[in-house]
């Protein structure tokens, strides 16, 4: 029995840095970087950020694949992965901490006004703009599971007015929730900014298309650090040229990294970061070899997805 790293990008973790840190927290373990795979028969659990398309066929008796991360669309729907292989993600607090907190920065970058006077300072010009309040702001988030549930708490700490929505009911302390499509307009038109924390899955994906953008409120800022699926980007690009939105913060997109001919890149209306908020795993890599330990020993995984389902 032998866990394989895979990280499938570049721009993170090597594989040689996360088989050492997982070493430190399981002595003895048979741990492998890609670069250094053994004989593949041996390997059982396969760790990955990005499962590469011909990776599954390679391993004979994989037994399950261990997402370096929360979102595992494009796991389950491999086509290449085994109907018995099985599926766990992470959840851990360091990266949803940093997902909560890269939403607030750009929900402040715009109470601050800070695109404004950067706009000011290039024309040696003395603007002073009024700051929004925070009791007189509406943020929406959109995923209240672990990371979306952070974040609207972390809204509301910020004395934001929050509203929450999500597919079936959930409940937090001072936050507005709201469940099902027949909410999302309403909650829509409400919010100044709308932060997407939701996972791909058939219901999700476009979910914020044509139609449910024009349902946002005048120069509203839509920030997605969820999954790039969510938005139809062409009907995005329509919808910021009426103003709902009137801006786009993207850290996901449909197709990473984005092509260098998309016209996101330039469009004026439109920030894009590269699929940075969430980064650090940090407790959450004793995760990974606690599922190598639960599945040698026949015990239940942490964090097991199922495939039906796709989350």
């Amino acid at each position: 029995m032998a866990l394989l790293i895979s990280i499938g990008h570049d721009g993170w973790y090597t594989e040689e840095q996360l088989a050492e840190e997982l070493r430190t927290a399981a002595p003895g373990a048979d741990i492998r970087p890609i670069s250094s795979p053994g004989n593949l028969e041996d390997i059982t659990v396969l760790a990955v950020s990005a499962l590469k398309s011909d990776l599954p066929a390679r391993l004979p008796n994989l037994k399950l694949v261990q997402k370096l991360g929360a979102g595992v669309d494009t796991i389950v729907a491999h086509p290449g992965l085994a109907p018995h292989v099985r599926v766990a993600r992470l959840r851990p607090l360091e990266p949803a901490h940093e997902i909560a907190e890269y939403c607030l920065a750009y929900v402040l970058r715009g109470q601050r006004n800070m695109l404004a006077h950067a706009a000011s300072q290039s024309r040696s010009a003395w603007e002073p703009l009024a700051p929004g309040r925070p009791a007189e702001t509406t943020v929406g988030v959109l995923g209240l599971g672990h990371i979306g549930g952070m974040t609207a708490r972390l809204m509301r700490d910020m004395r934001f007015r929050v509203l929450g929505w999500s597919r079936s009911p959930k409940e937090i302390e001072g936050v507005n929730c709201r469940h099902g499509d027949a909410a999302l307009h309403q909650m829509l038109g409400e919010c100044d900014y709308v932060c997407s924390i939701l996972p791909s899955t058939p219901a999700t994906r476009r979910l914020m298309n044509a139609e449910t953008l024009a349902a946002m409120k005048p120069g509203a800022t839509l920030i997605n650090a969820g999954r790039g699926d969510l938005v139809d980007e062409p009907a995005l690009v329509a919808a910021l040229g009426k103003g709902r939105p009137g801006h786009a913060v993207l850290d996901v997109v449909s197709q990473e990294p984005l092509p260098a001919d998309s016209p996101l890149w330039t469009h004026p209306q439109v920030t894009i970061t590269p699929h940075v908020s969430g980064w650090h795993l940090g407790d959450a890599l004793k995760d990974v070899v606690e599922n190598y330990r639960r599945l040698e020993a026949g015990e239940n995984l942490l964090h097991e997805v199922d495939r039906e389902r796709g989350y």
